[in-house]
């Protein structure tokens, strides 16, 4: 949790420097970005889930040769695919796929820069996550939580200074926030492959082994990975969608600012804090089963659900007691973009207890390897309820922008009640590894 939410400063820092250098329509142009940007990494970090699922079960048998060559595997496999695949498709698509969510002219010029480089440099972010998963996986969640501080200080000084610019060098605006956060992975991702080869850590690597690629291994990446993946591409497809949506409204820029500050990054204090809870109970679920320990796992799921449910009532409470000092942080003083992104924070502030609670029991799915229920859970709740009530509600009048905050709430709402369920059929105590 600490580390997801010290990661989470990233995000806040560049939006608040380019809401102060840049105006809203840089917020605009972030968050439209990254929407599009997290659909096809999210898709490249399903293989971490994989990977996830196989290191906590290995870890959990006592089998540490097998944990560090499924690490061994996941690497090889995501630089192959960043480097062939993301880097050069990301960069000569990115400017229709900035058309695609609706972007308003003045956005997309900002927006086209930041992307291309986030897809061209990837990589770094890419094993930043990945190690900080098979780490907390294994059993050592201090590591990634070092990496974090380092990456997130890092960020923010470079984008201080490239977002503004500083001396001899020059303003960079949206773009300094892309290369800040580039040049921040790459060090720390630099650094870990150093840990990782030297044996410093639990999670070894040496540059003699066998590094042919591994179909058994990478199969099983995928058995496990590839639910998570689509369940990730459609939830972030559905976000692209829903600013196409957002898009659409007759304030679209104000619109698609305040989802910018407030859904993104103000709502992570939520959702980031409730990432690191399903991060550790999908690590001592996975483990739990590898020690043929089932009973733990419900006992698990139930003690992070209570945190998750603590944390997202106090940042609720915040939302509905100071939005409108929340949203100045982010240069938000527009009065629309400004009377928008309350309203929007007060719909999250009930938003986030359902959101808590069903992460925790999404991290359980995963971590037991039952990565098809959460994947059809996130299908239903994330992309076709509430996409169906903003077209519902389109054909039959003007939308608006409550109409779009009450379809995420519903969305919400849906997957904290699926996911509870699923896991109550118990279907999880019968999935085995290879």
């Amino acid at each position: 949790m600490l580390q997801n939410v010290i990661g989470g400063v990233q995000g806040i820092a560049d939006h608040a420097m380019v809401g102060h250098y840049v105006g809203h329509a840089g917020n605009a142009a972030i968050g439209v970005s990254w929407q599009i940007f997290l659909v096809v990494q999210v898709f490249l970090g399903s293989l971490f889930t994989g990977m996830g699922v196989l290191v906590a079960r290995y870890a959990g048998m006592n089998r540490p040769e097998r944990v560090n060559r499924v690490v061994a595997q996941t690497l090889l496999t995501a630089a192959c695919l960043s480097f062939v695949v993301l880097a050069p498709l990301g960069y000569v698509l990115a400017p229709r796929l900035l058309e695609l969510v609706n972007a308003a002219p003045a956005v997309q010029a900002d927006s086209l820069p930041y992307i291309r480089t986030m897809f061209i440099f990837s990589f770094g972010m890419l094993v930043f996550f990945m190690l900080g998963g098979a780490l907390r996986s294994a059993g050592d969640a201090r590591t990634p939580l070092r990496l974090g501080i380092w990456m997130t200080a890092l960020n923010v000084v470079a984008s201080v200074i490239l977002i503004r610019g500083l001396g001899p060098i020059p303003g960079f605006g949206t773009l300094g926030a892309a290369l800040g956060t580039a040049l921040a992975s790459w060090v720390v991702a630099l650094g870990a492959a150093w840990a990782l080869f030297t044996g410093r850590w639990v999670i070894r690597l040496r540059p003699g082994s066998d590094w042919r690629p591994d179909p058994a291994i990478i199969r099983q990446l995928f058995r496990f990975g590839i639910p998570t993946g689509i369940q990730g591409v459609a939830m972030n497809v559905g976000g692209v969608i829903l600013l196409r949506f957002i898009g659409s409204l007759p304030d679209s820029a104000e619109a698609q600012a305040a989802y910018a500050v407030g859904y993104t990054q103000l709502f992570s204090l939520v959702t980031w804090t409730s990432v690191g809870l399903m991060a550790a109970t999908a690590a001592v679920s996975g483990q739990s089963l590898g020690a043929r320990r089932p009973e733990r796992v419900a006992l698990a799921v139930r003690a992070t659900s209570r945190i998750g449910l603590g944390v997202g009532a106090g940042v609720g409470s915040l939302f509905l007691l100071a939005p409108g000092f929340l949203l100045h942080l982010f240069g938000m003083d527009d009065p629309v973009a400004r009377a928008i992104g309350s309203e929007l924070l007060a719909f999250l502030s009930v938003s986030g207890v359902f959101v808590a609670v069903a992460l925790t029991y999404n991290g359980a799915l995963q971590g037991t390897g039952d990565t098809r229920g959460a994947m059809y859970i996130s299908l239903v709740s994330q992309l076709a309820l509430p996409l169906g009530v903003c077209w519902g509600v389109q054909q039959v009048a003007t939308l608006q922008s409550h109409h779009v905050w009450t379809a995420i709430l519903l969305g919400h709402v849906s997957r904290c009640l699926l996911g509870i369920g699923r896991f109550r059929q118990g279907h999880w105590r019968r999935i085995e590894v290879e």
